[in-house]
C-alpha cells in the first residue's frame, strides 16, 4: 500500500507585509494589543452565545462610554449590525430615511432591503450629511397605506464622504425625528474618527442627544473582525437578541468578539488609533492640495480624503498604490489611512502623485 501523502500544515505569509496602500482601513491588519487581547481570552471553557465573561464585562464598560442603560450586543460585521438595528427599530411596513450616500444604500448589497425587510427612503446631500430639512423631503405619508411608513431616520458619523456632524447637528436631527414620532439609528463603522476630530466623548453626540440605537464599529479601527448594535435607548427596541439570532450575527464563541471591543474602549485604544489615522489624512491633504490638478472635493475632517484629478494618471497611480475610485466617470478617487499608515506611508504616496501628474 502506497504512503500517504504528506500533508504540510505549517502558516505560511502569502502576502508583503511592507505593501501599503490608502483604498481602505478594512485592508490593515490587527492591532497588536487587540491580537494580545484575543491571546488572552484564549484557553479554558467559556459559556457560548455571550454569556462568558468577557461579554459581560463589555456591558460594564459600555456604561461608561455611553450611558447606564446602554446594552451591547456584539455581531460579526458592519452590514449585520446595521440591518439587525434597523429591524429592531421598525414594523414590517416600516421605512428608513437615509442619505442618498449611506453604505446602508450604495454598499450593502441591498441587505437591509432584501434581508431587513425594509424600504429605504434616499435623500440627496452634498456633504453626506442630513438636516431636518432634508429629512422632511422623505417624512410624509405616515397614514397612507400605498407607502412604506417612515419610522427611522439613519445617519452615519463620519459619513461616507468624510465629513463629520456636529453634536448639534445630531441633536436637531433627533429632536425633529422624535417629534414626528420616528427613531433615529447611528452608523458608527468610524464613531471613534468623528470623535477625534470633534475631540468630544463619543456619548456626546450619541446618547447625550438622544440616538436611540448605535451601530458600533470597530475593524475600521484596528480589529481583527467584529463589530456591536448598541441599544442606548431600550424603549426603542423590542427583542434585539432575538432578531441578532434570526439575522445570523449570534456568535457561538462571543468572547472573541467582545474582548476586541474590550481592548479598544478599555483604556484609550479606540482614540489613539482614530487620532493618528486623521492625522495621517490631514498629512496627505495637505500634501496633495497645492498639486495643480488635484482639487480635493470635502473637508477633510476623518480619515478619508476625497479627490478629483486626471483619469489616466489615476490609473497609473493605482499601479503602485491600491486606492478605489469613488465616481469613475467623474475622476473622482478616495483615499483612506488607517491607524497603521505611517508618515512615510503618505509622503511616498504623495511624491507618486507628484510624479504621475508631472508625467
Amino acid at each position: 500500500m502506497a504512503d500517504a501523502p504528506t500533508v504540510k500544515t505549517d502558516a505560511r505569509r502569502h502576502h508583503d507585509p511592507a505593501l501599503r496602500g490608502f483604498a481602505s482601513d478594512n485592508y490593515a491588519g490587527a492591532h497588536p494589543e487587540v491580537l494580545a487581547a484575543l491571546a488572552l481570552a484564549n484557553g479554558g471553557h467559556q459559556v457560548a452565545y455571550g454569556e462568558d465573561e468577557y461579554t459581560d464585562h463589555l456591558q460594564r464598560l459600555m456604561h461608561s462610554h455611553f450611558g447606564s442603560t446602554a446594552e451591547a450586543f456584539p455581531v460579526f460585521n458592519g452590514t449585520g449590525a446595521n440591518v439587525t438595528a434597523l429591524q429592531a427599530l421598525t414594523d414590517r411596513w416600516g421605512a428608513v430615511i437615509c442619505a442618498e450616500s449611506a453604505h446602508i444604500n450604495v454598499d450593502e448589497g441591498g441587505a437591509p432591503e432584501r434581508m431587513g425587510g425594509l424600504k429605504l427612503l434616499t435623500v440627496p446631500t452634498e456633504d453626506g450629511k442630513l438636516t431636518p430639512e432634508l429629512i422632511d423631503r422623505q417624512a410624509w405619508g405616515w397614514e397612507d397605506e400605498h407607502r412604506a411608513m417612515p419610522q427611522v431616520v439613519s445617519i452615519t458619523q463620519n459619513t461616507e464622504l468624510g465629513t463629520v456632524y456636529t453634536p448639534g447637528e445630531i441633536r436637531a436631527i433627533v429632536e425633529h425625528a422624535h417629534e414626528r414620532g420616528m427613531k433615529v439609528h447611528l452608523d458608527g463603522a468610524r464613531i471613534a474618527n468623528a470623535a477625534a476630530s470633534l475631540d468630544v466623548p463619543m456619548r456626546t453626540f450619541t446618547n447625550a442627544v438622544g440616538v436611540d440605537v448605535l451601530s458600533f464599529g470597530g475593524t475600521k479601527n484596528g480589529m481583527l473582525f467584529g463589530e456591536a448594535v448598541i441599544v442606548l435607548n431600550p424603549d426603542a427596541v423590542s427583542h434585539m437578541k432575538h432578531l441578532r439570532k434570526m439575522s445570523m450575527q449570534l456568535a457561538s464563541k462571543m468572547r472573541f468578539v467582545s474582548v476586541q471591543l474590550e481592548a479598544l474602549l478599555a483604556r484609550d485604544l479606540w482614540l489613539r488609533n482614530a487620532r493618528h489615522s486623521n492625522s495621517m489624512a490631514q498629512r496627505l491633504a495637505a500634501g496633495v492640495r497645492d498639486v495643480d490638478g488635484v482639487e480635493i472635493l470635502h473637508p477633510v475632517q476623518a480619515n478619508a480624503v476625497f479627490a478629483r484629478l486626471p483619469h489616466d494618471v489615476s490609473r497609473r497611480l493605482q499601479r503602485r498604490f491600491r486606492f478605489y475610485f469613488w465616481d469613475e466617470a467623474a475622476g473622482d478617487v478616495r483615499w483612506m489611512c488607517s491607524f497603521d499608515t505611517s508618515e512615510d506611508d503618505v509622503d511616498s504616496f504623495v511624491q507618486a502623485l507628484k510624479e504621475e501628474m508631472a508625467h
